[in-house]
């Protein structure tokens, strides 16, 4: 990557999907939308995909009523306010609560992402006659993973995937896409060594292409009605992979300096 420049890169919003149901083959429904929105693949392509149609498809989704709730639930609903079952669920997703007020639970998930609620969420969600949450895929790397199989199976071409869910970042308001998995692709791109315009050698750049791509590829998924739950990033430079997941974006606790 050391010294090309710069190319147009494109995020193509890939309509007419249907909405998810547990066991459905999301790998068919996107080439199928593609087809009908006439998008052929190119070698290269990413393909983003929202953690929320990842967890339909893989039955990720809680109805809170079933839900057995403990006492450490019941004193975290307590202290926050939040719905009792939705603390345990919390609890069971979290290594550890970091934070936790009124309306507020940050944890450090079981995958070691720090997020609001353990990543759970209820929007875009049916549950019209039960409330029903949404919980992260057990595995996101290899929900990636799969979904890339099943692409290039269809499509022909070598592509990378990722996974995408909106988070907030520490000291900054807003959410911004993140990638939570990633499949055919390093996560980070390491310049150190590299040369500036000025001949300086970078010392520490590290760059966090996934999140750049899920962060791209949020502009046009969105957020709430838009029912554009997949992206496709054409252009993008990327190191190919297929050993590195999104563990590898995750700074080492022992270099934490804020907890």
């Amino acid at each position: 990557m050391t010294g090309r420049p710069s190319q147009p890169v494109q995020i193509i919003p890939l309509t007419g999907l249907p909405l998810f149901n547990s066991g459905d083959d999301l790998a068919t429904a996107v080439t199928t939308a593609m087809r009908a929105q006439g998008i052929s693949a190119q070698p290269g392509d990413v393909f983003v995909a929202a953690q929320k149609i990842i967890s339909k498809v893989e039955d990720r989704a809680v109805r809170l009523d079933d839900v057995e709730i403990s006492e450490p639930a019941r004193q975290l609903a307590e202290t926050t306010g939040k719905h009792p079952a939705l603390a345990e669920l919390i609890l069971r997703e979290s290594e550890t609560v970091m934070r936790a007020r009124p309306g507020l639970i940050i944890t450090r998930h079981r995958l070691g992402h720090v997020a609001a609620n353990a990543g759970i969420d209820a929007s875009n969600v049916d549950s019209a006659e039960f409330e029903t949450v949404l919980l992260w895929p057990v595995d996101p790397d290899a929900s990636a993973a799969q979904l890339r199989a099943g692409l290039e199976a269809s499509l022909g071409v070598e592509i990378a995937v990722i996974i995408s869910d909106s988070l907030g970042r520490a000291w900054r308001m807003g959410t911004i896409g993140t990638a939570i998995g990633a499949a055919g692709l390093s996560p980070l791109t390491d310049r150190r060594g590299e040369h500036d315009l000025f001949g300086r050698v970078l010392q520490a750049t590290l760059v966090a292409r996934a999140d750049e791509l899920a962060a791209a590829a949020s502009l046009v998924i969105g957020e709430a009605a838009e029912a554009t739950p997949v992206a496709i990033i054409r252009g993008a430079r990327y190191i190919r992979s297929e050993a590195e997941g999104i563990a590898a974006t995750l700074r080492p606790q022992k270099e934490d300096l804020f907890t």
